[in-house]
């Protein structure tokens, strides 16, 4: 009697149906991953932009109130300091502006050598921001500011306006008063589409 021979038993194979649903699982797994790397680069973005934002107007604020906070107190019975108006012997520093720009005198030290009394001009040129300064002997009208040694102060500036205060409790004054002398000076400062918060500073005095 002979034995019988045992065929192998062939391995079984995925069907048709379970290699569709591994690959549908695949898929969502694989566009859930890509999702999560696009958002995750959009909210770095995000937090890029802001943290730069932040740090612009903190360093441009703190520019700009230290360079108000420096000016010249005037003297009683002195010259006016040459930038409009009368002290009229109340201390206070003189400043003048008007049409987005705002001259006052202020000791100011540039690097570890260079520094002293000057005129300072704040104003916007273009998209930017710029502060130049001249020496503290010639009058504003006199000085040819195209020519005035300059910096930067912020770029990208797509509204700059100066509003001032002449006593505490007063409304803001946008037309510049040549013989005001102001209390508070207010700067509002547009970039990026965004308004900066209002640097509102106190005029020594």
């Amino acid at each position: 009697m002979m034995a019988r021979i045992r065929q192998p038993a062939h391995p079984r194979g995925f069907t048709l149906v379970e290699v569709v649903v591994a690959l549908s699982i695949l898929s969502m797994i694989m566009l859930a991953t890509v999702t999560a790397l696009r958002t995750f680069g959009r909210t770095q973005s995000s937090l890029q932009k802001v943290t730069e934002r932040v740090d612009e107007v903190r360093l441009g604020s703190s520019l700009l109130r230290d360079l108000v906070e420096s000016a010249v107190v005037g003297v009683e019975g002195g010259n006016g300091l040459g930038l409009g108006g009368s002290s009229g012997g109340s201390g206070r520093s003189l400043m003048r502006g008007g049409s987005g720009i705002v001259m006052w005198r202020a000791t100011v030290l540039f690097g570890e050598s260079y520094g002293g009394k000057f005129i300072l001009r704040l104003g916007r040129a273009d998209d930017e921001l710029v502060l130049a300064w001249s020496e503290e002997n010639e009058l504003p009208e006199d000085i040819d500011w195209s020519r005035a040694p300059s910096k930067t102060v912020i770029n990208g500036v797509q509204d700059f306006a100066i509003a001032y205060r002449a006593e505490f409790g007063e409304p803001w004054v946008n037309e510049w008063d040549d013989d005001a002398t102001p209390v508070l000076v207010r700067f509002r400062v547009k970039t990026r589409d965004r308004y900066w918060p209002d640097i509102v500073i106190r005029v020594p005095g």
